[in-house]
């Protein structure tokens, strides 16, 4: 189980969370309204980096 204090990854971890209590992966993404291949890609990101790989990171390079 997740715990941060962090807002901007408070959603997502308590997606994860969610997962977790029901046992239950594609419940939880259809009471939270996102696809599971989403679920799965922040569930590595925890994996590989913790809590702090949830943060959004910008892709590209802005265009000035």
């Amino acid at each position: 189980m997740l715990h941060t204090s962090n807002p901007i990854i408070n959603h997502k971890a308590g997606w994860l969370n969610l997962a977790s209590e029901l046992q239950n992966v594609s419940k939880a993404c259809k009471i939270m309204g996102v696809s599971r291949n989403t679920f799965y890609r922040y569930q590595e990101l925890v994996e590989t980096e913790g809590s702090e790989g949830l943060i959004h990171r910008e892709r590209r390079v802005p265009n000035l």
